[in-house]
């Protein structure tokens, strides 16, 4: 039976746990397909100074429950919140400066992370979900799972770091025309970009991300 504890992240929505040396983070929405929610943001401020401050942890997965990843912003709560009589929305010098600071909890703190990190995707990876994704070190996916830059069909550019990310992964040019055009991209098309690092059989996935990941938490992590 796997050496198997519980990461406090503060809410129902990120979900943690630490089995046999990996550390597994987990979006926990699956009614909106794992869309970003404030309280996410606050379970990974809270948890991931701790994961990395943890010596007998050697990576973190971070994945989705019910068959998606992470959809990336609540476009639909969004809407809902601006038609219901909620407070006047904040100024865009505010909304900046908050935008920037949930970024940095979550994408560029995963990114510095001094372990090595992997994103497992169950399904769908879109938006600000892709960008977190593409802040890990690594990105494996079951066969069934699609990613998508997911902005420009919301007239929005990208944010979580995504468009710096994916330059280094794929170039400039090819970056860009994902942005642009927004495309669904299959995940044996990612693996063919070098986006995504391997791609399993869907009845092989969660033995294959686990497996990827302790061969990781077992290596030699110092180095």
């Amino acid at each position: 039976m796997a050496d198997r504890t519980v990461l406090e992240t503060g809410t129902e929505y990120l979900l943690g746990r630490v089995e046999d040396g990996v550390a597994v983070l987990s979006f926990n929405r699956p009614e909106s397909r794992n869309a970003l929610h404030g309280d996410m943001y606050e379970g990974f401020e809270r948890v991931l100074p701790a994961i990395a401050e943890d010596s007998s942890i050697g990576c973190l997965v971070l994945t989705g429950e019910g068959g998606a990843f992470c959809a990336g912003g609540d476009v639909k709560g969004f809407a809902a919140s601006h038609g219901s009589g909620a407070p006047s929305r904040p100024s865009p010098t505010a909304a900046v400066d908050n935008l920037r600071r949930r970024q940095a909890e979550v994408s560029l703190a995963i990114h510095r992370m001094p372990k090595l990190t992997v994103a497992a995707l169950p399904g769908a990876a879109a938006g600000a979900g892709l960008s977190i994704a593409l802040s890990c070190d690594f990105r494996v996916a079951t066969e069934k799972a699609v990613i998508t830059t997911a902005f420009s069909k919301i007239g929005a550019s990208g944010d979580f770091g995504g468009s710096w990310f994916l330059t280094q992964l794929v170039g400039p040019s090819k970056a860009k025309e994902l942005y642009v055009f927004s495309d669904r991209i299959s995940a044996t098309e990612a693996a063919a970009m070098g986006i995504v690092n391997r791609v399993f059989a869907d009845a092989e996935y969660e033995a294959g991300w686990r497996a990827f990941a302790r061969r990781i938490a077992s290596g030699p992590v110092l180095a």
